[in-house]
């Protein structure tokens, strides 16, 4: 996952004002337009239930950020056509054939601040929608015309799953490894983030290492953003995150932020956390000790550093891409991925 050297470093944070999506939402704006035609167009069936269930998730208030990279790294390579619309959308489907099917696994009752699918609908009809985007997106894949895209995408599908099943084997385990849990992270999120930047160098016919370094840009940027997401969930609130907080908690999930507490704490303490992500102790009181425990050992601050790291990783692979707005703004979305837990 090393990125390609670099002489143009851009270090990460900015003096002036807080970070945000806006630049690459108006870089990708028009192309978002084509986008979301694509996804309303491919979402419906004549089951109206289908497009029903997928609407409440689609039209959930999410940022679309996985799409918006694949057109702004389209931009970035100087890509002029149209096939990365549909490339674009397929993205967005394989991403929110995911969520519903995380949401059954996870049993959440809220995504984005609103109540999931699974909760409205039932977790069979949730499934059932996710395999059924999880199909539009193969479509959309083989109306690209590219095998090597086809590859791609194929190859994440496969590694995200992979990496739900690796956590989903882990969970409640306290014993979980920083290794495993890295491995965990790179699958179920970070392989999605690199398939959706690579492929707007494939499309675009550029050579193999610029589909490399936006390959390394969007891992790096998945990775930093997942850290990002574990270590709010013990800061945030369910307004600030759109779920849950302490979900991850509550479900036995061990993340960095838990792996790091449990290594550094005494054994009174390492009791608490085996209690805790056995499920024995999940009151607010018990999430209260365990964020608590998190900030005392330093392990909230130095997973927000471990994301800073990733979040410099990424900023540097696009070092061999010429300045403008397309690489401004992919800049700027790690800086934003990051702000996220100020």
């Amino acid at each position: 996952m090393t990125a390609p050297a670099s002489g143009n470093v851009h270090p990460i944070g900015r003096a002036n004002g807080a970070p945000s999506l806006d630049p690459m939402m108006a870089l990708v704006a028009d192309g978002m337009n084509q986008v979301n035609a694509v996804i309303l167009d491919r979402m419906q069936s004549r089951i109206p239930l289908i497009p029903e269930l997928a609407g409440h998730l689609i039209a959930g208030g999410g940022k679309r950020m996985r799409p918006m990279l694949t057109l702004a790294c389209a931009d970035l390579v100087g890509y002029a056509g149209t096939r990365h619309y549909k490339l674009a959308a397929a993205v967005e489907f394989i991403h929110t054939a995911t969520l519903l099917h995380d949401d059954v696994v996870d049993g959440s009752g809220l995504r984005r601040g609103r109540k999931t699918a699974n909760i409205i609908w039932g977790n069979s009809a949730s499934v059932l929608v996710g395999d059924f985007l999880f199909s539009r997106s193969f479509e959309l894949m083989v109306e690209a015309e590219s095998l090597k895209i086809l590859k791609i995408l194929s190859n994440a599908s496969a590694v995200i799953a992979e990496g739900e099943v690796n956590q989903l084997t882990a969970q409640r385990r306290i014993d979980t490894s920083e290794e495993q849990y890295l491995d965990i992270i790179g699958a179920k999120t970070a392989a999605l983030f690199a398939a959706a930047c690579r492929i707007s160098a494939v499309v675009a016919d550029r050579d193999e290492s610029e589909e490399k370094a936006l390959d390394v840009y969007g891992r790096n940027l998945g990775i930093a953003f997942q850290l990002i997401d574990d270590a709010i969930d013990y800061e945030s609130d369910g307004a600030t995150m759109g779920k849950d907080a302490g979900d991850d908690f509550r479900d036995g999930k061990v993340t960095l932020p838990v792996i790091l507490a449990y290594a550094r704490g005494p054994e009174e303490d390492r009791a608490f956390w085996k209690q805790a992500i056995a499920g024995n102790r999940t009151s607010d009181e018990d999430l209260a000790r365990a964020t608590q425990l998190l900030r005392a050992t330093g392990a909230i601050d130095d997973t927000l550093a471990r994301a800073r790291h990733y979040g410099q990783r990424a900023i540097d692979a696009l070092g061999r891409f010429d300045s403008g707005k397309a690489k401004a703004a992919l800049v700027e979305a790690v800086e934003f991925a990051i702000a996220r837990a100020y």
